[in-house]
């Protein structure tokens, strides 16, 4: 495991280690929230340079009082400062920081008062630049904002659709540190910064698209500080890809790296089974078989002369390829009608190492039962059949979530969408901050399992697998996001995921 500080916390277990550094190893509280106003203005400034205005919104909370240091370190650089402040009494370090603020500029209650949007020249580019700090709640909320809270966050997002950047301190004020979801009004930040131990929240559900980029800095905290303490999920990245692929040796051979069969492509959905037939081949699996329908098998063996395509008109034909497979992959276009549904009912329980998706998910989830060593791959809406809920519960608490089907159906799960999370139910989760939002478009999926099923092909354990894999696909997804995200389609990850699994040769 990485450092403790790139790892994930819950709100309460941030607390808990701001209390052991200051109680246990002397750090004046004071000097943590000092740290803190320094990391965030730090952080802001090597993102956009140097504001020409600042409005900064403090709550009676710490949070606040991290507003107003940075309030001091913009006045220092002689930034125009607008400080507003909710009511409340202000104790111990936040008193102490407000005093600091008040030897320096004066404060507003007025939190309700529109920002003046930053000007522009004739030709529409902005002539100033206008930035706002979040620091009204911080990681204490428990419920809705509302009342005057509620009024300042409406005004942070107003300030923000007209040209101004905002900078959330700790958390986007609104949102759950421990699962993203917004009880009600919620800021929408282009940078947060986070301290001591990142948040879960701020990389899952409706909170990965509030948070903007996200900096977790751990304020020179020591590292006895997190012993005892375990996250809530473990950072998975591109940097996580080296542990996975290692360079290959040179006595290699095809052999050595299994033998994928690919079970799907009804009438009409040929394409999903090709899509994860090419990305099992760029991924590195040895040998890549395709069972299909007889109806355009010809057809994908012209697309892709590397795969073995085979015409499967029923489970019946089904024995010879499993005999020489390695590794099942079942799901991608499978369809839920007599023919798919026949394949699925043979292999469900299969013995081989499997990664199911797509509509084997959706049959697993009219007949509920443990697949044990399988690897599932469901986005939201199939999560939410296997566990018989709804989306909105699903995205309600996604640590939650990937635990109740890792346990439910007795396997590796990997929940896809902003920050994928995979769980096997031994181990705190992986959660990926790689990836975007161009990868939203259908097919994206098929290319995972490919790649999931080429990993368990070479010789990786479920749950390290479903790791592996889903770090190579969300950074071939970066890798083909550098020409846009929008227009992106699963083709481009695939032209990529040659590089994301060899990070020896590309320097990872």
């Amino acid at each position: 495991m990485s450092e403790p500080w790139l790892q994930f916390y819950a709100a309460a277990d941030v607390r808990e280690l701001d209390r052991r550094a200051i109680e246990d190893h002397g750090i004046p509280g004071y000097t943590l929230m000092q740290r803190a106003a320094q990391a965030a203005w730090r952080q802001a400034r090597r993102a956009w340079g140097l504001p020409d205005r600042l409005v900064v919104f403090c709550g009676p909370g710490n949070n606040g009082g991290d507003g107003y240091e940075i309030a001091c370190l913009a006045a220092a650089d002689g930034v125009s400062v607008d400080l507003r402040e909710l009511p409340g009494e202000r104790r111990g370090d936040a008193a102490t920081a407000r005093a600091a603020w008040q030897a320096c500029g004066a404060i507003s209650d007025d939190v309700a008062a529109p920002v003046a949007p930053p000007q522009r020249s004739g030709e529409g580019a902005y002539d100033e630049s206008v930035w706002i700090v979040d620091a009204l709640l911080g990681t204490g909320l428990s419920r809705a904002p509302e009342g005057q809270a509620a009024e300042a966050i409406a005004i942070i997002n107003a300030a923000r659709v007209d040209g101004a950047r905002v900078l959330a301190v700790d958390t986007p004020s609104g949102r759950n540190a421990d699962t993203g979801a917004a009880p009600g009004a919620a800021v929408a930040a282009d940078l947060t910064v986070t301290f001591i131990g990142d948040k879960v929240g701020l990389h899952t559900s409706g909170g990965a698209a509030a948070s903007g980029i996200v900096r977790c800095e751990p304020l020179g905290v020591p590292a006895a500080v997190y012993e005892g303490i375990a996250p809530r999920a473990r950072r998975l990245d591109a940097a996580s890809l080296r542990g996975y692929f290692p360079p290959r040796g040179r006595d290699a051979h095809k052999n050595r790296f299994g033998h994928v069969l690919i079970v799907g492509g009804a009438p009409g959905y040929a394409g999903a089974a090709l899509l994860a037939g090419r990305a099992a081949l760029r991924s590195g699996a040895g040998l890549v078989s395709v069972a299909t329908h007889p109806e355009h098998a010809a057809a994908l063996c012209a697309a892709q002369p590397e795969l073995m395509l085979r015409s499967v008109e029923g489970p019946e034909d089904l024995a010879p390829l499993l005999e020489r497979a390695t590794v099942l992959a079942l799901g991608p276009g499978l369809g839920t009608d007599g023919w798919g549904r026949s394949l699925f009912n043979a292999l469900r329980d299969n013995a081989l190492p499997r990664v199911l998706d797509a509509d084997a998910l959706n049959l697993l989830a009219e007949m509920p039962t443990a697949v044990p060593g399988a690897v599932l791959t469901p986005h939201p809406g199939e999560a939410a059949r296997l566990l018989e809920t709804s989306n909105t519960e699903i995205e309600a608490d996604r640590i939650k979530t990937v635990r109740a089907l890792a346990e439910r159906y007795d396997a590796t799960v990997v929940l896809k969408g902003a920050g994928s999370l995979i769980d096997d139910g031994s181990q705190p989760p992986w959660l990926c901050t790689d990836g975007n939002p161009g990868m939203a478009c259908g097919g994206s999926g098929d290319v995972l399992t490919g790649v999931v099923a080429a990993c368990l092909a070479q010789g990786l354990a479920p749950v390290d697998a479903a790791a592996a894999a889903v770090a190579a696909h969300a950074h071939a997804g970066d890798l083909a996001a550098a020409g846009g995200e929008r227009g992106m389609v699963p083709g481009d990850l695939i032209d990529r995921l040659r590089a994301a699994v060899n990070p020896a040769v590309r320097g990872a």
